[in-house]
């Protein structure tokens, strides 16, 4: 029997584990994250009156604005069709990973792959869950289907935008860079959560909820990334590369 079969061995390392990932500033992060989303959802599923009458008024506010304003509401759904649909989020996915697969960072382009799938599978895992309604109007200006909370838009939205960051960070993209995709971001995030209730297939708390989902998922991903032993074969492979990178340029000065 090998010592990481011997009783009591993988308690211990799965508490390491666990103490090396809260250790993480991203750790904190996504267990602040995550609270404040069970917190929103489990408020809803008591059926809070302030929370439920706050989600109408929003809602029936907003709902009346877009049907004042169908050039608003037209720019609306080209926003949350195309520039935020949860697709469009899944497809710059994609591309970073084929990107961080030709830098032969291949472990981390798996990770960043395996993290979106997640945010995908525990989003309609929750929905289904819950079960919460969608709203409901005389006039619709939109439609969707499934259960309404948390929303998708906000979730994949929120989850691509920190994975995003995260891999800009890692791989030490330029600061000014950095921080026009931050500023982008938080634009999309915002956008996703005001067009879904502006175009009254969701509620408020529903993209309070996804945002904060998933933001969290993608912070606890990369805190786990920074914990394991997954960082170290990522640095070998970006070394690997830069040298790989600086060989042909090395002879071509020769």
């Amino acid at each position: 029997m090998t010592d990481i079969d011997r009783p009591g061995r993988r308690p211990r390392a799965v508490r390491r584990a666990a103490s090396a990932w809260i250790a993480e500033p991203a750790g904190k992060a996504a267990l602040a994250l995550t609270a404040g989303a069970v917190l929103t959802i489990t408020l809803v599923v008591v059926g809070a009156p302030p929370v439920l009458r706050l989600d109408r008024a929003v809602a029936e506010r907003l709902h009346t604005a877009a049907l004042q304003h169908p050039g608003l509401t037209h720019a609306g759904r080209i926003v949350t069709d195309w520039i935020v649909d949860p697709w469009t989020m899944r497809l710059l996915i994609a591309a970073t990973a084929m990107w961080l697969w030709h830098r032969r960072r291949r472990l981390l382009a798996w990770w960043v792959v395996c993290a979106s799938a997640v945010e995908w599978g525990l989003r309609s895992l929750l929905r289904w869950a819950i079960g919460r309604d969608r709203p409901t109007w005389d006039r619709p200006v939109d439609s969707a289907e499934f259960a309404a909370m948390p929303s998708g838009h906000a979730m994949t939205t929120a989850a691509t935008c920190v994975l995003l960051l995260w891999i800009a960070h890692i791989t030490r993209q330029p600061t000014g860079l950095v921080r026009l995709g931050a500023a982008i971001a938080v634009a999309a995030v915002a956008a996703a959560c005001v067009t879904r209730v502006f175009l009254g297939v969701h509620w408020l708390t529903d993209t309070l909820a996804g945002t904060l989902l998933g933001a969290g998922l993608a912070m606890g991903a990369a805190a786990a990334w920074h914990a394991g032993p997954y960082s170290n074969t990522a640095r070998s492979e970006s070394l690997a590369h830069r040298r790989s990178e600086r060989g042909p340029a090395a002879a071509a000065t020769r």
